[in-house]
């Protein structure tokens, strides 16, 4: 294997193989690490903006303090780490599909691993999201418990999923069961890759009140040109 690229994890899921790779980026000169599900990126830590906005926008809504969040989507762990550096944040629930992606954190392979993995009020779980969204929630120790925010960076969009779990999740009645583990006045948001879908924000004013969905810009240093991500955001 080049110099330039160099795998640090390697499994096989139900849903495929996973896989951690840092490689040295020639434009920008960092260390880029990456995971990815077969040949789709799940993350990468040279385009960060967006996830961590995902967490500093849910929790801007939420009021209150001693929050109880739950972030659906580990990743590089950024969405993580927006929800931990806000004092307010009691405890926090993240949820992943990929036990070697929780694994990856623990064995501080990735960057942030070791300080999310050693902040005591960070929980990972190891579980489908969508499955514990339709049942008894995020919390394995807590069945039942409700939330101030729950946060997810998961599937690519709405309507582009990583796998057929989740297709239930973005109608209104998977926004509906969704809504069972917030508290009054708890947030709902979502990461998206695609821009803004008037469908989906539909489908959360069903359930929701003030639904909106913010355009998030940053740079995109392999083209050099503007790129976008977006957030959904709505309100128990």
């Amino acid at each position: 294997m080049s110099a330039r690229l160099e795998e640090l994890g390697f499994a096989e899921t139900p849903i495929g193989e996973v896989s951690l790779r840092r490689r040295h980026h020639p434009v920008t000169g960092e260390d880029v690490f990456e995971v990815k599900l077969g040949d789709e990126y799940l993350m990468s830590s040279l385009f960060t903006v967006a996830e961590e906005e995902l967490g500093r926008l849910a929790l801007a809504r939420v009021e209150g303090s001693a929050l109880d969040v739950v972030v659906g989507g580990l990743g590089l762990g950024y969405t993580a780490r927006a929800v931990l550096a806000e004092s307010r944040v009691q405890h926090l629930v993240v949820v992943d599909f990929l036990a070697p992606v929780i694994d990856w954190h623990r064995r501080g392979l990735v960057p942030l691993g070791a300080d999310l993995a050693a902040d005591p009020r960070c929980q990972f779980v190891h579980g489908d999201f969508f499955a514990m969204s339709d049942a008894d929630g995020f919390d394995p120790t807590t069945p039942g418990r409700r939330y101030d925010a729950v946060i997810v960076d998961i599937d690519h969009s709405p309507r582009h999923l990583l796998a057929d779990g989740s297709t239930g999740f973005y109608d209104v009645d998977g926004a509906r069961r969704l809504a069972r583990h917030l508290k009054p006045g708890g947030v709902y948001a979502l990461w998206s890759n695609d821009p803004p879908d008037a469908g989906y924000l539909e489908v959360l004013s069903e359930v929701f009140t003030d639904a909106t969905a913010e355009v998030v810009s940053f740079h995109n240093p392999l083209q050099d040109r503007e790129a976008t991500n977006t957030v959904y955001l709505a309100t128990s």
